[in-house]
């Protein structure tokens, strides 16, 4: 890929329980504690302590029901008892009752109760000698106590079982049989083989050697639907209910997305897919049976992953399936393409909230791809109108019908007329006029706050300036009218993606400013590709787990500003799979898959991370090290 054009995968404010909606279910509480317990059955009692009275992390205190039992402790009980045996004059009491009082305060001073530690010596590697232990403790970055922690996956890409139990094909099937350029020679007939490894995959993978706390995953719409509707595929449905099922006893929260990109190949060959409004009509009675069949265990849903991908490079340029590109004619698609991807979510987060969250009591969502896009040079106009431009054409694009503050045009929706409703950034209908679709009173009504959390993937960061003339031709690119530069100081990894952590900050910070810190958000994609010819250098991911570090440092020092209600994190991904166009050439897995025998071996980052899930993000510095 072209490193300098953006691509698609790809002081603390203390927020009160009673304020903050929970995006934790509360079904698996107890599976959930029940895991933990048995996960720490391995680490000694030294560790417990050491972990629990770690800079970054909660105190002893906090953690424990009693304070250690120290050795002040047990002096002050032997002063109790000499105390109890004097019987005659009231100065000893008193002296006594002095002493105790200082023994107390000793002891104070000695336990973790004022961000101390009760061993003396379990911070001693990262103290300076005569530095005070809350400085220590502020040096880790700091989560909030409920922050969701999990790996992420779609279906076409691990699944594999193409034709078993009944699946029909998916626009990707066909995609790359078409031509063997189109899927670098590969395709997802196999993957990771998870359909016939889902067992071990979550005991085994997300259990004991992640930590996994929550597993974000999509349905193969056409693994429940062959034919996209009409008759259910129980097989499909069995599948599933297997997954949820293993997760939840395994103590991991499901999070289920309902399209990742592979739609049915029939619904496309019918009425083309979603270049058609039809979809989202059949999209919306596909995620009904979903909520019926699920919707009692899972309690987050993602309508769709990327719509921005979809509209751009399934129909724009052409590099995923379904393969078309804009027209020179028309030169609408990709935005019609949007337009009804957006109603399509509208849809079915509708119906999820009047006839299934009343009594499942859970939330949805939409996943969105955001990169942050600097100005060049923050002094020129042109420049800085470029980076603003870049972000709406972007992530504005699908994130200001949903989650914009549209008072202007309330009036307009109040008065239940035919008026246009334009939800979309303005910088877009400066440029593109009328082939940008406008919504109906009715569609704005639907769509407007139509998630319960805002879902970001996000990757990298680019530098963004204003070019010196007009392409003179209608495309995606041309229409957002931006050069794009990497700067030379920026690693890169093997996808060419420049490698910024600071720009995970920056876009947590645009988005609370942009729609506001009420909107919680979910970082439900974060995760780099590395070169890894073979296993050995697979297990030494040390590239991985620094980009890893890096964004979640980047993400608590946001969070920590009190600007971002940040509430969840996903890695991509837990294992190497299929990379849709780039087949099985990039390795994004925290686990790698050996692809002639299934054999999955954790990499030195799932290691890191598993460690980053139990310390709650506790083990990471707020500066870098070096």
């Amino acid at each position: 890929p072209d490193p300098t054009r953006p691509d698609s995968h790809h002081h603390h404010h203390p927020i009160m329980a009673s304020e903050k909606t929970p995006l934790t279910g509360g079904s698996n509480d107890a599976a959930t504690d029940a895991t933990d317990a048995k996960a720490d059955d391995d680490v000694s009692a030294k560790t417990t302590t050491l972990t629990a009275a770690s800079p970054g992390g909660r105190n002893t205190f906090e953690y424990s029901s009693t304070p250690p039992y120290s050795r002040a402790r047990r002096l002050r009980e032997r002063w109790f008892i000499r105390c109890s045996s004097v019987k005659t004059s009231p100065l000893p009491w008193i002296f006594l009752c002095g002493v105790l009082l200082l023994v107390l305060w000793f002891d104070m001073c000695a336990t973790d109760r004022w961000g101390g530690n009760d061993n003396g010596d379990s911070n001693s590697d990262n103290n300076e000698e005569g530095s005070d232990d809350v400085a220590t403790t502020d040096k880790y970055v700091k989560f909030p106590d409920d922050f969701v922690w999990g790996a992420a996956t779609s279906a076409y890409q691990i699944e594999g079982g193409d034709e078993s139990d009944g699946r029909g094909p998916s626009i990707w099937d066909v995609w790359c049989d078409a031509d063997p350029s189109n899927c670098h020679g590969d395709d997802g007939r196999v993957a990771d083989d998870h359909y016939h490894h889902m067992e071990d995959d979550v005991k085994i993978i997300m259990k004991e050697a992640l930590g996994l706390k929550a597993y974000r995953f999509s349905l193969s719409w056409s693994r429940i639907l062959p034919s996209g509707r009409g008759e259910v595929n129980p097989a499909g449905v069995a599948f599933y209910d297997r997954l949820i099922d293993a997760l939840i006893e395994a103590g991991i929260e499901p999070w289920v997305t309902l399209y990742h990109w592979d739609l049915p190949q029939a619904l496309y060959d019918d009425y083309g897919g979603w270049s058609d409004r039809t979809a989202v009509d059949d999209f919306g009675e596909y995620a009904r049976i979903c909520y019926k069949a699920f919707g009692d265990r899972v309690k987050h849903w993602i309508t769709i992953n990327e719509a921005w991908t979809v509209a751009v490079h399934g129909h724009d340029e052409g590099s995923n399936a379904p393969g078309l590109k804009i027209s020179a004619a028309k030169g609408t698609e990709p935005y019609d393409v949007a337009h009804i991807l957006l109603l399509a979510h509208a849809r079915a987060a509708n119906i999820y909230r009047k006839e299934f969250a009343p009594l499942q009591g859970g939330q949805i969502g939409i996943s969105n791809n955001g990169d942050f896009r600097w100005p060049l040079d923050p002094t020129k106009e042109g420049d800085a109108l470029a980076a603003t431009r870049a972000m709406e054409f972007f992530l504005g694009w699908f994130a200001d019908p949903i989650f914009g503050k549209h008072a202007d045009i309330d009036a307009d929706i109040d008065a239940d007329n035919d008026t246009d409703i334009d939800l979309y950034p303005k910088s877009m209908r400066e440029r593109l006029g009328d082939r940008l679709p406008y919504f109906t009173p009715e569609e704005s009504v639907e769509i407007r706050g139509s998630a319960d959390f805002f879902g970001l993937n996000h990757y990298s960061s680019l530098m963004a300036s204003q070019p010196t003339a007009e392409a003179g031709y209608w495309e995606y690119w041309a229409d957002m009218h931006v050069n794009f530069t990497v700067r030379d100081e920026w690693p890169r990894n093997c996808m060419g993606w420049a490698v910024v952590p600071d720009g995970c900050g920056e876009m947590l910070r645009w988005i609370a400013h942009r729609y506001g810190r009420e909107i919680p958000v979910v970082i439900t994609e974060n995760g780099s590709c590395e070169d890894e010819p073979d296993v050995e250098t697979a297990k030494r991911d040390e590239g991985r787990r620094e980009f890893l570090e890096g964004y979640i440092r980047s993400a608590g020092l946001a969070v920590e500003s009190g600007e971002v209600d940040l509430r969840g994190y996903f890695a991509w991904s837990l294992m190497d799979n299929f990379e849709w166009q780039y087949g099985y050439s990039k390795r994004f897995g925290l686990v790698r898959v050996d692809y002639d025998t299934m054999e999955r071996t954790p990499k030195s980052s799932a290691l890191w991370y598993r460690d980053t899930i139990r310390a709650n993000g506790g083990n990471i510095l707020r500066e870098k090290e070096g």
